[in-house]
């Protein structure tokens, strides 16, 4: 059961630790859950949401579970935020899933915006910033860790980019991924739960945003495919690297990368080669986005790459896909991946997801090829 809201938050807000890591060599920085209340469901159904919980491993008291609940990409600005700021409300789109998302030990996601506008816009109409008050309805809403590294975080310039990092302080969040040079973009933050050590890297594959540079601020990215070009070998080894360390210091390794085509349930050939690089290297599991609809997951060596989670409070309302997600609850034992449970979610004229119902939660995941086989 979770604690009252306040209560809850402090908890959360007690064990958050962000402790820097020396990388070796390099010149990068180191390691340092309920039931929502739905008012409304996009589809009414009197059938159940298809989201069991599977587990693999009985209770042991000497070894604590910890749940951490991952969503994919949030954007907070454009049309979402005009609705928000019409409803009084920047966070108005977090609220129907709240609960949900705090009842969680960990809860993670891609923010997809920034939290200044003070430069010129270099996306146009794609260019996303949303007000800092957001950070508050974050935190409530139970989000300990937020991912900058995808495409958007520099739309307004390196300043807002430096802003919206320096916005986080005091915020009970950990921002990762970007920064305001290379070590500061490429550190990774770790959160500790009774005991437990969780990891978190980030890093950016689409371009967009600056690559962080040794005195410039800017995402940690890698070449890819489709949008960056060829994967380069020794910066793929760069980042195994800083995967194996990390793991080397934590109990659990999450890696939370933006790559991949959009608009397409099928991974590109390069999501499939760098997912199992990473779990080679020691990731637990790898958690991605930017599609902006849900792509199927691999298993490789008992361990798994879910390509893309979908969007999760987004505006664009142009496709079906487009508007869908799923929420994945991920328990963990001993540093062992021990249960699942993907919640399917539909977002609604409001741009706040909420729970799917019946044969539309069963499409969603059918969309999700491979989600069945975890644990």
């Amino acid at each position: 059961m979770a604690l009252p809201r306040a209560a809850y938050h402090a908890s959360r807000l007690g064990g958050l630790v962000a402790v820097a890591v020396l990388m070796g060599g390099c010149t990068d920085g180191g390691t340092t859950g309920g039931a929502a209340t739905t008012p409304t469901s996009p589809e009414p159904s009197t059938s159940p949401s298809p989201t069991p919980t599977r587990s693999t491993d009985p209770p042991s008291p000497d070894s604590p579970d910890v749940t951490v609940t991952v969503v994919g990409d949030i954007m907070l600005g454009r049309a979402v935020g005009t609705a928000a700021a019409a409803a009084g409300d920047p966070s108005a789109p977090l609220r129907p899933m709240a609960e949900r998302l705090a009842a969680a030990d960990i809860t993670v996601g891609n923010l997809e915006s920034t939290l200044s506008d003070e430069g010129v816009p270099r996306q146009g109409d794609d260019s996303f910033t949303a007000p800092p008050a957001v950070l508050d309805g974050l935190a409530d809403a139970g989000f300990d860790v937020l991912s900058l590294a995808n495409n958007h975080t520099g739309d307004y310039g390196r300043e807002a980019l430096r802003a919206t990092v320096d916005r986080f302080a005091g915020s009970g969040i950990e921002p990762v991924g970007a920064g305001s040079d290379r070590q500061a973009a490429w550190q990774p933050v770790v959160v500790e739960r009774r005991g437990v050590r969780v990891g978190f890297l980030a890093f950016n594959a689409i371009g967009e945003t600056w690559r962080a540079g040794p005195d410039s601020a800017g995402a940690a990215s890698l070449h890819m495919q489709p949008r960056t070009g060829a994967i380069v070998p020794a910066e793929l080894g760069r980042l195994a690297a800083r995967v194996r360390r990390l793991a080397g210091r934590t109990d659990v390794t999450i890696v939370v990368p933006h790559w991949g085509d959009q608009y397409t349930h099928e991974p590109v050939l390069d999501q499939r080669l760098v997912g199992r690089r990473l779990l080679d290297a020691g990731a637990t599991v790898v958690l991605g986005g930017h599609p902006h609809w849900v792509q199927d997951v691999q298993r490789h060596r008992g361990r798994f790459v879910v390509h893309s989670l979908g969007n999760f409070v987004f505006d664009m309302d142009f496709m079906r896909e487009t508007q869908e997600g799923f929420v994945l609850d991920l328990t963990f034992r001993d540093g062992r991946l021990v249960a699942t449970r993907p919640t399917p979610y539909v977002i609604g004229p409001d741009f706040a997801p909420r729970p799917a119902r019946g044969a539309r939660a069963r499409a969603i995941l059918a969309d999700v090829d491979g989600l069945a086989l975890l644990p």
